[in-house]
């Protein structure tokens, strides 16, 4: 009997549990529901990016994925109904939206006597499952981390012998409607999508690049980074093949790859245990911070116009690429939020527009993080200033100049303070919008205000 396999952060053929535990059930059928509810609120970036992963997707299961469009729990009771099915499989979702549809979709395949099947999540270890010694979830990195890998987690799935995929139609609209994301102008340059290509840039990195991860890692000026984020975003690869590959390996580059992805486990663990803490403070004893909504300096900010070049080269990397160095991401965020005292889900949601491996747990306390009301203890002073972070990890100016041209006639560590040179401004590259030093006291007397208004 036909199994109903539901993608949604899973969008790959190996190491996938849920894939396992539904050809045990019978013939698999795999399904992808373009649900309109998260479909129709995304950027067109994301939106280009899972186009491009369910096509390559589709070739990865034989050309067999169904595409449908709607509300998943109209569309999975009546998708059983019409092949058969006696049981949908899916990996488990822990992110606040998504573990409330899932609610709702279980509810109604109940109710036509379909089971719901979760295997597995989309971490290495399912957030909620690490806990400190009186059973609390952990609340600061260190010791999750540490926790984390005491945990441990299962080896990579195995792809079933014998497998096979049952056939559906897809909607007749549903595969235009991805056609129609790709065709938006102005789209970045995306990158290959697919498991095969992301297990291909995985062993490049493998062989070529973790040997210089631990310096490399920080230098936005070079290619030091896996480049993973946009396929771990959708699930093309699980974080647990990673971590079987690191396995063994003694550079210091590979323990510093897996506190990376401990870090990505951690913000969905504490999303899971503070579902609210997705738009709002986790901690509240900032409540009472002012903050400022200057329509004009968001604007600069989110066209990569400040006047401080490392900055911009970052914004203007997310519009041109869909992506942003982390480095980078928390320097512009930290100017949102610090030097322009802007509340940080205005960058979170301007980052989710944008970013195609915009994780919410991620993204979300990554920006509390760099705020001040999110997991670090005590962080509210920890000001980045845009020239310094510049010329520690862009030295040469390499990275501004790619991305700001009007400011290649400065060589070296002048590109990041034109305002020192004469030619600075010869190219029309805008003067500061606001000086650093000042806000930056700014801040700090908010935090002295709020702290004391508790």
């Amino acid at each position: 009997m036909t199994a109903i396999l539901w993608l949604r952060r899973d969008l790959r053929r190996a190491d996938h549990p849920a894939l396992a535990a539904a050809h045990a059930d019978g013939p698999v059928l795999p399904v992808f529901v373009l649900d309109p509810a998260i479909y129709d609120s995304a950027g067109d970036v994301r939106r280009a990016w899972l186009a491009h992963t369910l096509r390559a997707l589709n070739e990865a299961y034989d050309g067999r994925l169904c595409l449908r469009h709607g509300n998943p729990a109209e569309v999975l009771p009546a998708l059983a109904a019409e092949v058969g099915a006696r049981s949908v499989h899916v990996s488990t979702e822990t992110e606040p939206d998504g573990a409330a549809r899932d609610a709702t979709v279980r509810e109604a395949l109940n109710r036509a006597d379909v089971a719901w099947v979760e295997t597995g999540s989309p971490y290495a270890v399912t957030p909620g499952r690490v806990r400190n010694a009186q059973g609390d979830p952990y609340r600061v990195f260190t010791p999750f981390s540490r926790a984390w890998r005491d945990h441990g987690w299962r080896e990579p799935s195995m792809e079933p012998k014998g497998l096979t995929f049952a056939k559906a139609t897809s909607d007749d609209d549903a595969w235009a409607t991805l056609d129609a994301a790709l065709q938006v102008d102005g789209l970045p340059d995306l990158p290959k999508p697919g498991e095969r290509a992301a297990l291909t840039r995985w062993h490049e990195f493998l062989d070529e690049g973790l040997a210089r991860y631990a310096n490399d890692r920080d230098r936005p000026d070079r290619d030091g980074t896996s480049a993973l984020s946009p396929y771990l975003k959708f699930g093309v690869l699980h974080p647990r093949t990673l971590l079987a590959d690191l396995a063994g390996r003694l550079a210091k580059g590979a323990d510093r790859y897996g506190t990376e992805l401990a870090w990505r486990e951690f913000y969905a663990d504490v999303l899971h245990h503070n579902p609210r803490s997705l738009w709002h403070d986790l901690r509240t004893d900032l409540s009472a911070m002012a903050y400022d909504d200057d329509a004009d300096a968001i604007e600069a900010w989110r066209q990569g116009r400040t006047g401080y070049p490392f900055v911009d080269a970052g914004m203007r990397q997310l519009l041109a690429l869909g992506w942003m160095h982390n480095r980078v991401r928390m320097v512009t965020a930290s100017f949102l939020v610090k030097d322009l005292h802007v509340w940080w889900p205005v960058g979170a949601r301007h980052f989710l527009d944008h970013l195609i491996d915009g994780d919410l747990a991620s993204n979300n306390h990554g920006w509390q993080w760099v705020a001040g009301t999110g997991t670090d203890a005590a962080p509210y002073f920890r000001v980045f200033n845009p020239v310094t972070q510049g010329v520690k990890f862009d030295p040469d100016g390499a990275y501004v100049r790619r991305w700001v041209p009007e400011l290649r006639q400065l060589d070296g560590a002048a590109v990041h303070e034109p305002w020192r040179h004469p030619d600075g401004y010869a190219h029309g590259y805008p003067p500061r919008i606001v000086d650093h030093a000042e806000q930056r006291r700014v801040a700090l007397d908010r935090l002295a205000l709020a702290k004391d208004a508790r």
